[in-house]
């Protein structure tokens, strides 16, 4: 898919070709467009969610979830941001804001639009199965399984820029350059005349010697540069330089706060979540914008699991 696609179907793009999305966030080109595509896509798509929620209480409710919900993503994406962003500088990660807003809305919206996708099955329950705290279960286990997938995107995508050198510091190179690669060693014999006999043990003439060869030329080597570029003949231009695949490498720092990271994200979301409520409404309940903060939002699961 072209990427100049509407924002509405970016989210083809990422899903059928998302090693375009990951070369274009490495290379840092057309990122505000990309990221505006994304921000739509995602805000339309939650808010449809949100509004399925909502209906449960009412109207009124669904109208306020339907806001409520993308501010959720939004407010966490701008509390988190910031850490994992100083955490790549940190450790010599080359990542620009640009890029970390990039690789972070790919997630959003990946979970955004799987959480639209199961909203008709959330309404078919809606309508079929009334009770409450079923209906709130099965929404908080499809919004946790859709963010799940969404932060595999994010993982995959820090790996393909650990995989062009993003994630770890510069290293301090001369100049590119080519160098000349050692020829392999070549044993020294004496040089044979061709055509010369020599007698063997029975006085009679052995067969006459081959020339010793010739070793083979020296090797042009492209050295990297210090952005990690290397000169590709073919294309006449210095281009990112790929690690050989199946060869093993360390995983840097940024990698293993990542995942730390995504942890800190999740228990922002879940405490903005519980802040924000109502998003469901109790139908028993009366019309509330929000809720007095009190407990948290585990142990509101434990309780509700255990009342069913």
């Amino acid at each position: 898919m072209p990427a100049n696609s509407p924002g509405l179907l970016i989210i083809e793009r990422i899903l059928r070709d998302r090693g375009s999305i990951w070369q274009q966030i490495v290379e840092e080109r057309d990122l505000n467009r990309l990221t505006v595509q994304m921000l739509a896509s995602s805000a339309i798509a939650l808010a449809i969610y949100g509004a399925v929620l909502g209906f449960f209480n009412g109207p009124l409710m669904a109208l306020t979830s339907a806001i409520k919900l993308p501010l959720l993503f939004l407010v966490t994406l701008a509390i988190c941001l910031p850490t994992l962003y100083l955490f790549n500088l940190v450790f010599g990660a080359r990542l620009s804001v640009k890029q970390a807003v990039s690789l972070v809305m790919v997630a959003i919206t990946v979970t955004a639009m799987l959480a639209v996708a199961f909203a008709p099955i959330a309404l078919f329950f809606l309508i079929t199965a009334d009770d409450y705290g079923f209906f709130k279960l099965l929404n908080v286990a499809i919004l946790a399984l859709s963010a799940i997938v969404g932060l595999r995107f994010l993982t995959g995508g820090m790996q393909v820029l650990h995989a062009h050198g993003l994630l770890t510091p510069a290293k301090t190179e001369p100049e590119p350059a080519l160098v000349a690669a050692p020829s392999p060693a070549v044993e020294e014999k004496e040089p044979a005349v061709v055509g010369a006999p020599a007698a063997n043990g029975d006085g009679a003439a052995a067969p006459a010697a081959v020339p010793a060869t010739t070793p083979p030329p020296p090797v042009l080597v492209a050295r990297p540069g210090p952005d990690g570029r290397v000169w590709d003949p073919a294309v006449g231009r210095y281009v990112l330089a790929r690690r050989p695949v199946g060869v093993a490498t360390e995983r840097p720092a940024s990698m293993t706060l990542l995942y730390i990271w995504i942890l800190l994200f999740g228990f922002v979301g879940t405490q903005l979540a519980w802040t924000l409520r109502p998003f469901f409404g109790n139908p028993d309940s009366p019309f509330a914008l929000f809720r007095e903060i009190e407990g948290n939002f585990y142990a509101e699961i434990i309780r509700t699991i255990a009342n069913l």
